[in-house]
């Protein structure tokens, strides 16, 4: 897994840019040029491998405060054999998330996530717990941002990129419980990790006048928690294509479409490893997002394209993200 890290550091995520408007392409200085996904932490099947497929980050609103709901749909063996009973799972999370705006290069990305995950047994017996997550906070960076082109800051290159860089640390504030690990091959039907955790990331854009083109990673690097379980690091990437287009009654409309990798090391229990637990899957994206002045709202789908998680005991069905966001 390690072995990612150099990438992590190098592709990054998100983007977009605004419609033509005139010929000296003038934008309107409220409304900010570029469009992009940010960190998230939504995790595989919960909370145990974190950090989570960059599907659900906005494609508008650099700095923001919001509200993000968010469902996994997933089945797992009921057993440690190929041909046990799968078991329905169903994770929900419900965050609070935002962009601050620290310096003009400098910001703090937050998230206080609330899962509430429900598993349905062959037995027709359930499984219920809910509690909050572990929250994130992460600094970025700017080293690169668009380059103004004209006597006015809102006089903005046709063509634009920028490029940031940040970390910070994920809080062992989510509980966990070795007993919701009783009987079934999923780790991760957990609230929490109980560790303190460090992530490295890195967003990239690209852009020519409405089309953006966005590249994003992180790397989470997982502790052992006071249990003695230790969840894998997890790498994960993604990439946004998306258009920016400009209506008399809506600010802009943003379809997207894209990519969202995660790969996720061995867990280990009291030092030694748990098998069936590596894994990585690969997701496609499709989704939208409205703006009007400083509120937008906005909608994404994400569906395997391939995968082998738990040496096939786990499966992803598809994940859908709700986001609705106060522009700062």
């Amino acid at each position: 897994m390690k072995k990612y890290i150099t990438t992590c550091l190098i592709v990054a995520a998100v983007f977009s840019v605004q419609a033509k408007t005139s010929e000296t392409k003038i934008i309107d200085p409220e409304i900010n040029p570029f469009y992009k996904y940010d960190y998230e932490d939504c995790d595989f099947c919960g909370c145990g491998s974190t950090g989570g497929g960059m599907g659900y980050g906005t494609v508008g609103n650099e700095n923001f405060v919001g509200l993000r709901y968010i469902y996994q749909r997933y089945q797992s063996r009921d057993g440690i054999f190929n041909n046990s009973p799968w078991v329905e799972e169903n994770f929900n999370t419900l965050q609070l998330w935002g962009k601050i705006p620290i310096t003009e290069k400098l910001s703090v990305t937050a998230i206080v996530p609330y899962h509430f995950h429900h598993r349905n047994f062959v037995d027709r017996t359930s499984q219920d717990i809910n509690g909050l997550g572990d929250v994130s906070v992460l600094a970025f960076y700017a080293l690169i941002t668009p380059v103004p082109n004209g006597l006015y800051e809102n006089q903005i290159t046709k063509y634009k990129h920028s490029l940031e860089v940040g970390g910070g640390v994920k809080l062992p504030t989510g509980e966990y419980k070795r007993s919701n690990n009783e009987g079934s091959v999923n780790p991760s039907f957990q609230v929490g990790t109980g560790s303190l955790d460090y992530i490295l990331a890195a967003n990239y854009s690209v852009g020519y006048e409405n089309w953006g083109l966005g590249l994003m990673t992180n790397y989470t690097f997982k502790t052992e928690n006071k249990k003695d379980y230790h969840f894998g690091d997890q790498f994960t990437y993604g990439i946004n294509l998306s258009k920016v287009y400009n209506t008399l009654k809506i600010d802009k409309i943003i379809p997207f479409i894209g990519l969202a990798g995660e790969v996720y090391s061995e867990n280990e229990s009291y030092g030694l490893p748990v098998a069936d637990t590596e894994g990585n899957v690969l997701f496609g994206r499709l989704g939208a997002e409205v703006s009007l002045k400083k509120l937008s709202a906005g909608v994404n789908l994400m569906l395997p394209v391939s995968q082998d998680l738990n040496d096939g005991k786990v499966e992803a069905k598809y994940r859908l993200g709700l986001h609705f966001n106060y522009m700062l």
